[in-house]
């Protein structure tokens, strides 16, 4: 895939920091029912740790009562689709099942840092894959695409540093520089990872037609209002985006 836009792209939002997302076309035919929601942010203070506490306590809880109702079905979804590019759900889940199986065996998620434990926590009580991405580190515009086999993604193996490519076919977000997430939502690569550090964000909340549109805008506006309650002088922006 060559870097930067063109005409085969169709272009969902345009940003307040000039950014622009794109899903490819092609997207369309491995799930027409994808819908995402787009939350890019800018903090200007360190955020504060007891709003995720709470946001994954009220997780905790929900999970615990077996919500939401269509959390289930919500990870099927994902995992045919994942059949429909040559993924193995069983060993790759996505990041929405990979959460829940590891919380529904710990009890708990382990604590990375306050933004992180916030979305890992919409992502574990909503039962919806949600990537958080720092926009400093992105080398032109993120988009959604189907990966040629040659992109390099950086990743860790055994602690250390290491580049590989996706396989040909494979779902991908991805920016100039190479992909940011493999299989999807899968794995995140290392180089625009979020950081403590980290002030002008982008996430990403990623669903298919099981999860009601309701449940996605509801998922949205809870983490939009964590991060407003962590860093009340954020700057955010919403945009909902369609394959279709």
């Amino acid at each position: 895939m060559p870097g930067g836009f063109t005409a085969e792209f169709a272009l969902f939002s345009v940003w307040m920091f000039g950014m622009i997302a794109s899903i490819d076309p092609r997207i369309a035919a491995l799930a027409p029912d994808f819908r995402a929601m787009s939350i890019t942010v800018e903090a200007g203070e360190p955020f504060i740790e007891a709003i995720a506490e709470k946001a994954l306590a009220d997780a905790y809880r929900a999970v615990g009562q077996n919500e939401p109702s269509w959390a289930q079905e919500h990870m099927a979804a994902w995992a045919v689709v994942f059949q429909r590019f040559g993924a193995k759900p069983n060993r790759t889940p996505c990041s929405a099942e990979a959460l829940r199986k590891r919380f529904l065996r710990d009890g708990s998620l382990p604590r990375v840092n306050p933004i992180v434990d916030l979305y890992n926590a919409i992502s574990l009580r909503y039962a919806v894959p949600v990537g958080g991405e720092n926009l400093n580190a992105y080398v032109g515009q993120p988009r959604l695409t189907i990966a040629d086999g040659s992109e390099a993604f950086d990743t860790m193996k055994d602690g250390n540093p290491i580049t590989e490519s996706p396989d040909r076919g494979e779902v991908v977000w991805r920016d100039d520089q190479g992909v940011t997430c493999r299989r999807w939502n899968w794995r995140q690569g290392v180089r625009t990872r979020l950081n403590p550090g980290a002030r002008r964000m982008w996430f990403i909340l990623e669903s298919l037609g099981p999860m009601p549109i309701e449940a996605l805008h509801q998922a949205s506006e809870e983490f939009v209002a964590g991060v407003k309650a962590m860093s009340a002088a954020a700057r955010i922006e919403t945009a909902l985006l369609t394959a279709c």
